[in-house]
């Protein structure tokens, strides 16, 4: 009996919050960031370029299919690797407008030293 009571409870808890535009409104909750997708290959970023804002949020989702590679740009505090099969999530937030070069720094065979991408952040 006391469960159903409690549930019945909860059910108009939700229902009020409802009615006053608090459940499911997003009040106070962090807007979802724009998302990029990466993928790395021997011996190349695909995107070869993206813009970013200052201050905007983006979440870079990386991914190869080939073999591992890593993802580095020390002015925005990426540095991540990206193993095959598996996709990684990395949040950023450009604090500075510049163009700056990512590399790969995982040696990932003879092409290694020109694998690169350029952020712009406006």
């Amino acid at each position: 009996m006391r469960s159903l009571a409690t549930s019945g409870m909860g059910a108009a808890l939700l229902a009020l919050a409802t009615g006053f535009g608090l459940a499911g409104s997003g009040v106070g909750a962090a807007e979802e960031p724009r998302v990029i997708a990466v993928s790395a290959k021997r011996f190349e970023f695909s995107p070869k370029e993206i813009t970013l804002k200052v201050g905007e949020t983006v979440k870079l989702q990386l991914t190869t299919e080939d073999v591992t590679h890593g993802l580095f740009l020390k002015p925005l505090g990426i540095d991540e690797e990206i193993v095959p099969g598996k996709t990684t999530e990395v949040i950023v937030t450009p604090k500075a407008a510049g163009r700056y070069t990512t590399i790969c720094d995982h040696f990932c065979g003879a092409g290694h030293g020109g694998m690169k991408m350029t952020i712009v952040v406006e």
